[in-house]
């Protein structure tokens, strides 16, 4: 703290122009201090600055960067989620063409060529399923194949706990609810063609019916018609509809998945503004009160110079007693 000394007549000191020029330094050393902040746009630009504020702005920073990567985590398995159910309605709708072929051989009205005729059909048809199966994949991995698991961090609370999905078309599959070995028949698939479908060489099973295998559609001939045979074909539509139902479960699964996914990335959204405005309060430097400092202190610069400059002018008063 300064203060007023008026024995200025000493010769050791000239207290005066002491106390002006330490004004001054101040005053320098704000004027030093608002134009950084003003250039950078900071408050905080070191942790000098405020060191209980540094330490806090970094962690909200840390966790606001983690946010951002969870976000994007989260378009991941909304886009895996998308994939999956885009898929899952193309086969749906090739699987009712195959029942309604199937419902179709099942008229008494219908000859066997008719039946074969719709035999092949449907076969091209679970071709296209297999191809659908076959294309359906992200980052390099198959979705469709019997069982995908993938673990997500969303980052939905301190630990960034992972989100799990996992698309099981198996018959082991406890949400089908379909009990197993609904469709057994005793003709044995062609080699020729692989064709499987969904749960691709897992027992015959086609979308988690066990004994289901599309690839018998191939086998229906005049000499045995097998799985159109009008004593099977009740067991084949019923397989089918089971196999549909399945499918359709698992769009239903990965749906809810992809709403809750959804609602997370707007969470996500918020918690990243809400963590940028805090980060912002504490870190940035106001603009206005800035600059109204600055005038402050440039005044104060002045003033200071002035009052120094008259100091220096003191010990001139004392020489003429010297004359």
């Amino acid at each position: 703290m300064p203060f007023a000394i008026a024995s200025g007549a000493r010769i050791r000191t000239n207290i005066p122009a002491e106390n002006a020029y330490n004004a001054m330094d101040t005053a320098n050393r704000d004027i030093s201090l608002r134009q950084l902040r003003l250039s950078t746009g900071k408050r905080i630009n070191s942790a000098a600055d405020d060191v209980a504020g540094y330490i806090t702005s970094k962690s909200l920073t840390a966790r606001n960067g983690a946010l951002a990567a969870c976000k994007n985590t989260v378009g991941d398995a909304s886009n895996v989620c998308n994939v999956v159910m885009d898929s899952l309605e193309n086969i749906n709708g090739l699987m009712l063409q195959i029942k309604d072929a199937t419902a179709q051989a099942a008229s008494g009205a219908l000859g066997t060529d008719e039946k074969i005729a719709l035999a092949k059909a449907s076969y091209r048809l679970s071709q296209q399923i297999q191809t659908v199966a076959d294309s359906t994949v992200f980052g390099g991995r198959q979705l469709l194949d019997t069982i995908f698991t993938a673990n997500f961090i969303v980052g939905y609370d301190a630990q960034n706990t992972m989100l799990s999905v996992t698309i099981n078309m198996m018959d082991n599959n406890g949400e089908f609810d379909v009990t197993s070995g609904l469709f057994n028949v005793n003709g044995v698939p062609s080699e020729s063609v692989v064709m499987t479908g969904l749960g691709k060489g897992e027992n015959n099973n086609f979308a988690g019916i066990s004994g289901l295998n599309l690839e018998d559609l191939l086998l229906v001939s005049a000499d045995d018609l097998g799985i159109f045979d009008i004593t099977r074909i009740s067991t084949t539509l019923t397989s089918m509809a089971n196999a549909i139902q399945n499918i359709n479960k698992t769009a239903t699964y990965l749906g809810g998945i992809s709403n809750r996914l959804t609602s997370q990335e707007e969470l996500l959204k918020n918690q990243i503004t809400n963590f940028d405005a805090a980060i912002s309060r504490i870190e940035d430097s106001d603009v206005a009160k800035e600059q109204l400092s600055l005038i402050k202190s440039q005044f104060l610069q002045t003033t200071s110079i002035t009052s120094l400059a008259q100091a220096n002018q003191n010990p001139n008063s004392f020489m003429k007693l010297m004359q």
